[in-house]
């Protein structure tokens, strides 16, 4: 990120490791749009305001962590900005200090010291601090998550305790991730923000599950079913319609209605966690030496040139030229 060196007491790149201290609101403007997505920025006292950003940007990943210190201002994701925009992200919020309140999808959530909570940058949305505050934020691709998005937009806006539940689990290690930011440059740098997002799945995978068991609606609490046997099922090269839809004591048509109802297919939405789950392992330094083949094996592709096709059709370039950092 960068910026004028008369408005910023410190903007330094080291190993990747990216600070930027702002004492005017201008320069505070520009450096949020410039480290996460662009926003519309407003604050009432423009001429008292500070703010301070530290964190990493894994471009591999198209990941980011940043711990965020400022004073009072509000953010907002604005449908001309989202029109403008070609990727979708995550941001996973995180309160260390102060409070907030969070509004997308009609919900809105009151930020305490420990709550955390997940908003989508494909929709509107306003993120207000009213004083001074600390967050941390962690922004990934939709893509990233090993859910649909259509189920997350159930729970976008929602207040999530980190202090009981897996969110007791979940926070304290995206905390302490972010306390020792190196090591996420470090050779197993890809290894632990992986770690971090299979942290993140599990936590709104269990608060999907809640809700539907809370709704008593068996039409989502059948989905719900569904989308963890794909999950558990992901490495089995007959994993199919009809063998999901005779797990779950339903027609394939059914299910097929199920799946058209969100908006995708039953093999399409297998086909995306697949692919997903081998790209994450491409980068992984622990499997280097296995083969492209293994790794696309290990998750139910036994056709290589198949997958070699439809890796390059969803991020641009084949297996091997990725895993050697090319994209």
């Amino acid at each position: 990120m960068s910026a004028a060196p008369s408005s910023v007491d410190a903007a330094r790149q080291a190993g990747g490791l990216e600070v930027t201290v702002a004492r005017d609101f201008d320069t505070w403007r520009r450096a949020v749009s410039a480290s996460f997505v662009p926003l519309a920025v407003e604050a009432d006292r423009r001429s008292a305001f500070t703010g301070s950003m530290r964190g990493r940007h894994l471009a591999a990943q198209q990941t980011s962590m940043i711990e965020i210190a400022a004073s009072s201002h509000a953010v907002m994701r604005t449908p001309e900005l989202i029109a403008a925009a070609d990727r979708k992200y995550f941001k996973l919020g995180i309160q260390l200090a102060g409070t907030g309140l969070l509004l997308q999808d009609g919900r809105e959530a009151v930020l305490t010291p420990g709550t955390l909570a997940i908003y989508s940058t494909d929709r509107p949305y306003t993120l207000a601090f009213d004083g001074d505050f600390r967050s941390l934020v962690l922004m990934f691709p939709h893509a990233a998550l090993d859910l649909p998005a259509d189920a997350m937009a159930q729970v976008t806006a929602s207040a999530i305790s980190g202090s009981e539940g897996l969110g007791a689990l979940v926070a304290p290690f995206l905390v302490r991730l972010s306390e020792n930011l190196d090591a996420v440059a470090g050779p197993n740098g890809a290894r632990l923000v992986g770690n971090a997002l299979d942290l993140v799945t599990t936590l709104f995978n269990g608060e999907l599950d809640a809700r539907s068991a809370a709704s008593r609606d068996p039409h989502q609490m059948l989905l719900a079913r569904i989308h963890d046997y794909i999950e558990a099922n992901l490495p089995d090269p007959d994993l199919s319609p009809g063998s999901i839809a005779a797990a779950h004591f339903i027609s394939t048509r059914h299910l097929h209605d199920l799946f058209r109802e969100l908006g995708t297919t039953v093999s399409a939405s297998i086909r995306e966690r697949r692919l997903a789950r081998c790209r994450r392992d491409l980068r992984d330094p622990v499997l280097a030496d296995r083969p492209v083949t293994a790794i696309a094996s290990r998750w139910g592709f036994t056709d290589s040139a198949h997958f070699s096709r439809i890796f390059r059709a969803a991020y641009g370039l084949p297996p091997t030229a990725y895993r050697a950092g090319e994209g």
